[in-house]
């Protein structure tokens, strides 16, 4: 018979199986080439002693016309004594300080000092930017009965501060450290230079976390903690008359404050104002007035120095 087209069974083709891949040699390891190592530039003590957004002061002075200054009115205390560089300034260029503080300053008793849990020996160093923060220093110690340690270091924002210490303490120069242009910059060198072996204690009136000082050692990683051992208490300066006073020297920003405590509207005009500190300058800036000379800065070391450089022009 024959078979229908197409109808023809195939053959089933017996199936062949895959050969495994071939395992590839395993490549020799291509030796890397020594890379040059990227040079680090050294780090300047400039730089690390820069703020950061550090502010050209120089640049913020308003630079005005400077009439004749007959009275002058200063934000502390009148000077003790007979002799002081204000009243030197007075018969030079025959100009009148009136002296009127603008804060009162209030100690923290030591029983309320107790609440900050601080144990003052645990530090080896001590700030001090005030005659004021040395005075309630050694109150707190002769309080709670803490005698300091020979060795410890103490770090002052001037050599009129650190002088200042031999009230109550022997002066010894190898634990004083001061700057000798009245600069925190300097200052800040002198904490930076003892970071490894220095744990300090910073004493003011209030937490300052913006201030200069301890935001550096923070940036820094310098060991530190703060210590509230006086209060400013704003005066009461509602019976001065500011329009009397060619110009008003303040020292501090509690300064500002204590001047809108009592004059909440007050206005500028054409009254100078000199500022001691950048902190003091930020105050007056923040507040919508202008200074017309500061320090300290370079050609002004003190405030003295700046108000006679202004002097030399204005009463000439």
């Amino acid at each position: 018979m024959k078979s229908d087209k197409g109808s023809t069974a195939k053959k089933s083709q017996p199936k062949t199986q895959a050969l495994p891949a071939a395992k590839k040699a395993p490549h020799a390891p291509v030796p890397s080439v020594p890379q040059p190592e990227e040079k680090k530039k050294p780090v300047r003590l400039a730089d690390i002693l820069k703020s950061k957004n550090e502010k050209n002061y120089s640049e913020l002075i308003t630079h005005e016309a400077k009439p004749k200054l007959k009275n002058i009115l200063v934000a502390q205390p009148q000077p003790e004594g007979i002799k002081s560089p204000y009243f030197d300034l007075e018969i030079k260029y025959k100009v009148k300080f009136q002296f009127t503080p603008f804060v009162t300053v209030e100690g923290v008793p030591g029983k309320e000092f107790r609440k900050q849990r601080i144990t003052l020996n645990d530090y080896s160093g001590i700030i001090f930017t005030s005659r004021n923060a040395i005075d309630h220093f050694f109150r707190i110690c002769e309080e709670l009965r803490v005698k300091m340690s020979q060795e410890t270091k103490y770090f002052c924002t001037s050599e009129a501060i650190a002088l200042y210490l031999q009230k109550y303490t022997q002066y010894r120069k190898r634990k004083v450290f001061f700057s000798d242009t009245n600069s925190n910059k300097e200052l800040r060198g002198l904490l930076l230079k003892h970071r490894e072996t220095t744990r300090c204690l910073y004493i003011g009136p209030e937490v300052r976390s913006k201030d200069e000082i301890t935001s550096f050692m923070t940036e820094q990683n310098i060991p530190y903690a703060e210590a509230v051992m006086y209060k400013t208490v704003p005066s009461d300066l509602k019976k001065i008359d500011f329009s009397k006073f060619d110009m008003m020297i303040l020292f501090s920003p509690s300064a500002v404050h204590s001047l809108y405590q009592s004059y909440p509207g007050f206005k500028q005009g054409n009254t100078k104002i000199a500022v001691y500190g950048k902190t003091t300058a930020d105050a007056v800036l923040d507040a919508g007035l202008k200074f017309h000379l500061m320090a300290p800065l370079e050609g002004a070391p003190s405030i003295i120095a700046g108000v006679e450089n202004y002097l030399k022009v204005s009463n000439k």
